[in-house]
């Protein structure tokens, strides 16, 4: 017999559970979707021989991430984002108080000049995507640079890890690291004074297309992959080779590699082998989400997720 439902309950801890399904079911049929989507180009484009997604033995830790990114580690970017929010405001004397009001509004507050958010406001709101864009990515450049380099390369070095690169090994993201690439994205376009409504067109697109330039695919898009990111762009920066590694940070403009000096993609090769090269990363999800903190065993590799 089918259990009755709890009418104790009250109204607000069904709508969390549901709205906790709803985000459930929305994630179960984007993964297959995209699944479906990514199979078929990566069957017919493919970059290197590696295993179909699906098949490979690091498939599970992946699978796990695609869950557990927006469910747990998009709740601890936003907090972390609003501390950092509400600590600049406190520091420069303002009032936390009244960005928490706007907050809880539903409004995202404007903590910049006046005067350069009424003009970017007058810009036409496709202008001011754009350049949302390129200030996001000129940011996240620099802060992906630096997660190459010191004690940071421990927390990036989790996205790394993967042996085998395709779509879906896109979401391998440590929660900490998420939360400052978002902080050092966020922060700067609230002070500059961008129309909120820009978040909700670049969010979702840098979220896409990071998955797109992770496809196992040798696409370079010809005369663009000089303006924009392409799999090809994207795939020589996870290489293991040390040629390529640390090269290519753009995510969306390889101008930017350009203009600094990393940019890496010869026209007569492909990368082949990938991982996170300096030093063995666990398998599996909760011993990565852990791997930042501690040091690595002797003897402790990606066995287990070889092909």
């Amino acid at each position: 017999m089918a259990r009755p439902p709890d009418l104790t309950r009250s109204p607000g801890t069904w709508a969390k559970g549901e709205t906790r399904l709803a985000r459930l079911i929305g994630l179960g049929i984007g993964f297959v979707v995209l699944g479906l989507v990514f199979w078929a180009l990566e069957s017919r484009f493919r970059s290197t021989c590696a295993p179909i997604w699906f098949r490979r033995k690091d498939f599970r830790t992946d699978l796990a991430y695609w869950f557990f990114t927006p469910l747990v580690s998009r709740s601890l970017t936003a907090g972390v984002v609003g501390a950092a929010l509400l600590g600049v405001v406190w520091l420069s004397g303002g009032s936390p108080a009244a960005v928490r009001d706007q907050f809880l509004a539903g409004r995202v507050p404007t903590l910049g000049s006046a005067t350069l958010a009424a003009r970017l406001a007058a810009l036409p709101f496709w202008l001011q995507v754009g350049l949302g864009l390129l200030v996001s990515d000129t940011l996240s450049y620099w802060m992906h640079r630096a997660f190459h380099g010191g004690r940071l390369w421990g927390l990036h070095a989790v996205h790394h890890a993967s042996p085998n690169l395709d779509w879906l090994s896109s979401v391998r993201l440590h929660p900490l690291n998420q939360a400052a690439m978002r902080v050092v994205q966020a922060l700067p376009l609230l002070f500059l004074g961008f129309d909120p409504h820009v978040f909700a067109v670049v969010a979702p697109f840098i979220s896409f297309y990071a998955i797109l330039i992770h496809a196992n695919v040798p696409w370079d898009f010809g005369p663009l992959r000089f303006l924009v990111a392409t799999p090809r762009f994207h795939r020589w920066h996870h290489t293991s080779r040390a040629e390529g590694r640390d090269k290519n940070f753009a995510g969306l403009f390889p101008c930017l590699d350009l203009v600094f000096g990393s940019f890496y993609m010869p026209s007569d090769q492909v990368p082949q082998a990938f991982g996170a090269g300096r030093e063995p990363v666990p398998a599996g999800l909760w011993r990565q989400l852990a791997y930042p903190f501690r040091k690595p065993r002797a003897g402790e590799a990606l066995a287990s997720e070889q092909r």
